[in-house]
């Protein structure tokens, strides 16, 4: 097992985040790392308002957009655990309209349905973007959404049970946010609650994680920091619609793909769960499952393959993190990810609309950052 040098690591992060803050790529951040269960390298970077001049506490809480998908997937693994479902059960068994759906592809904002799916949809597939929801070109339907159908999650499902599929399920695999929806609205069925509450009850409580939410409080929301955009050279703050979370959708839609806020602190107590197995709120073969790879090579060729709500690094020709790891990010900049071989994990918050995903540059750096710091 290799040990991490707390000084390298300091430098490395911190010449590269103050070279980002300083040319405007970066407004606010805060990072961590942690090995052994050992905080090696903690720090905030940045202001609270992008272009401000305001500390940025600790504290802060910040949109994680698709680092919802592995808080989603942990719930459906806790379902399993108790075996309250499968994850090769059939989607239709729980779900209305989901069987025999059109397949279909667009252009020229024109739908064209190009065939019938042959595969059933099964809950593993959601968590792999194998499942063709939301999928590909047919995914970009989703902006067509009502506003009625965009107020809540019920809604989402309700409207891709009717849409056609990207592709035939596990033929393919393309990035779908949608999908978890339908991994959410299974979970209500088989624990009979809402999903923001089974979260609260069974993840957030038993983890301590209090300020992750779909729905921020009016303190909570005092907390959240500003949106940042690079303009001219220079850091500034986008004016976003008061009392939202991700993009245009109200807190009343519970977005299992990407609706939460949360804290660095939240969600390193999330990651130290995935890295010791489970913590007995989720058998660790399950997060065995989660955490190696569960789509071929053939459809997913690459040292990167999803995992369950998680993408998994296969081989060391991805060079930036060693085999095993992972972890994923978030459209406005957050980004973590846990490597079991040397007993670490880390996260990198910030919430931008100019780098931002999983292709983020500061993503990439970060981990270039702390892989140098062996």
């Amino acid at each position: 097992m290799r040990e991490l040098n707390s000084e390298k690591l300091a430098r490395n992060i911190e010449s590269r985040i103050g070279v980002d803050i300083s040319a405007g790529r970066v407004g606010g951040a805060l990072v961590s790392v942690v090995q052994h269960d050992k905080v090696v390298y903690e720090g905030a970077f940045g202001s609270f308002t992008p272009g401000g001049n305001d500390r940025l506490p600790m504290n802060t809480i910040f949109r994680i957009a698709s680092m919802t998908k592995p808080v989603t997937a942990a719930a459906v693994l806790i379902e399993a655990s108790r075996g309250r479902l499968g994850l090769g059960d059939l989607v239709s068994d729980y779900l209305d309209g989901y069987r025999n759906l059109n397949i279909g592809k667009t252009a020229d904002g024109k739908v064209t349905i190009t065939g019938e799916q042959k595969t059933p949809i099964r809950i593993y597939h959601l968590l792999t973007h194998t499942s063709g929801i939301g999928s590909g070109d047919i995914g970009d339907l989703r902006w067509m959404m009502t506003d009625e159908q965009k107020s809540s999650m019920k809604g989402s499902v309700s409207f891709h049970s009717t849409a056609p599929l990207g592709f035939d399920p596990y033929t393919a695999q393309a990035y779908s946010t949608a999908a978890f929806d339908m991994a959410a609205a299974i979970i209500e069925k088989t624990s009979d609650m809402p999903f923001d509450e089974y979260l609260k009850k069974e993840l957030f409580e038993p983890l301590g994680m209090p300020d992750t939410t779909f729905s921020p409080n009016e303190e909570q929301f005092n907390r959240l920091i500003g949106l940042h955009d690079l303009k001219d050279g220079k850091s500034v703050c986008v004016q976003t619609p008061p009392g939202y979370v991700f993009a245009d959708y109200p807190t009343s839609y519970t977005g299992a793909g990407a609706g939460l806020a949360s804290t660095l602190e939240d969600y390193k107590r999330f990651a130290a769960m995935l890295l010791h197995g489970g913590q007995g709120i989720i058998k660790p073969e399950y997060i065995g499952m989660m955490s190696n790879p569960q789509v071929p090579q053939l459809i997913m060729p690459g040292p990167q393959k999803w995992g369950l709500g998680v993408r998994v690094i296969t081989d060391k020709s991805y060079r930036r993190l060693p085999a095993g790891s992972f972890g994923w990010s978030g459209a406005y900049g957050t980004h973590f990810w846990v490597d079991p071989a040397d007993g670490l994990y880390a996260v990198y918050m910030k919430n931008s609309i100019y780098d931002g995903g999983s292709g983020a540059v500061t993503a990439a750096n970060f981990e270039e950052d702390v892989e140098r710091g062996f």
